[in-house]
């Protein structure tokens, strides 16, 4: 799905559920046990998509961060510019209001007006 999201130059961003075991995000940036990270090229450094867990390192309000992933944690993968992507929860209700509630890595602005120019969908668009 990443590969495929930058391919088509769109911004893939993945929620993650910052609770679960081994998960390593900037806490402060947590909103309702979630976390919404920007893991494009641009903003995710070194990245690393493997089997075990998502890894790379990141600006958090201009501090650098390390953050670590495991699979488990991972909750679902959208492209920003679509909101196009795929949960892999069963309570896809819970990351929609994770998406609204949460702030977004590159501290961009939601913006609804893209939703209109394509089929509805149940998520959102986050720039």
């Amino acid at each position: 799905m990443h590969q495929w999201m930058v391919d088509n130059d769109n911004t893939p961003h993945i929620v993650v559920n910052a609770t679960a075991d081994g998960v390593a995000v900037p806490i402060e940036h947590v909103k309702d046990g979630k976390i919404i990270l920007n893991i494009s090229e641009s903003a995710a450094h070194n990245l690393k998509l493997g089997n075990d867990a998502v890894s790379f390192r990141a600006r958090f309000g201009g501090v650098p961060y390390d953050v670590w992933v495991p699979m488990r944690g991972v909750m679902g993968i959208y492209a920003r510019e679509t909101g196009q992507g795929m949960i892999f929860s069963h309570d896809s209700d819970a990351v929609e209001q994770t998406r609204r509630d949460s702030a977004v890595v590159d501290d961009a602005p939601v913006d609804d007006d893209i939703e209109g120019t394509r089929a509805r969908s149940h998520l959102r668009v986050i720039k």
